[in-house]
């Protein structure tokens, strides 16, 4: 998951009160919600709409989360949230994810989707959202 594999896209947060513990540093379990922004946001700047794709039945879970906390954030700090498409399975999604204070590394974070139906039966992830989440990508990963 190093930054120098990430595409460019990223959205930008602001960490406000809520996010914080009472030290004012980021609570672990916002990074999650933040990280959550980023991957909904990608996808729409990919094109894939997952409120379409949910009422035509096909929802994703996040099924498995990988992250290693580097730097805190802090009340008031804006952070970027970088993602990117680590691959594609029959019927899951993986990310990478890096969460940065200007140059600093605050988080990186892999996230496994399961592409499901509304009976939580794995369905395959369709092949135009593959080729969205894909498009444009300049490197192959393993």
């Amino acid at each position: 998951m190093s930054s120098d594999n990430m595409m460019d896209f990223y959205i930008e947060n602001k960490i406000y009160y809520h996010d914080t513990d009472s030290g004012g540093v980021m609570y672990y379990g916002s990074y999650l919600e933040h990280l959550e922004e980023g991957r909904s946001g990608y996808c729409a700047y990919k094109g894939v709409d997952l409120l379409d794709l949910s009422r035509a039945g096909l929802i994703f879970p996040a099924v498995h989360l990988e992250i290693d906390y580097k730097n805190p954030a802090r009340y008031g700090d804006v952070i970027r949230i970088f993602t990117d498409t680590d691959k594609i399975g029959n019927a899951s999604i993986s990310f990478i994810q890096e969460i940065r204070r200007g140059e600093i590394s605050l988080a990186k974070a892999k996230t496994v989707w399961a592409c499901v139906g509304i009976d939580m039966r794995p369905k395959r992830v369709p092949e135009d959202v593959k080729k969205a989440l894909l498009s444009g990508r300049t490197e192959s990963r393993p």
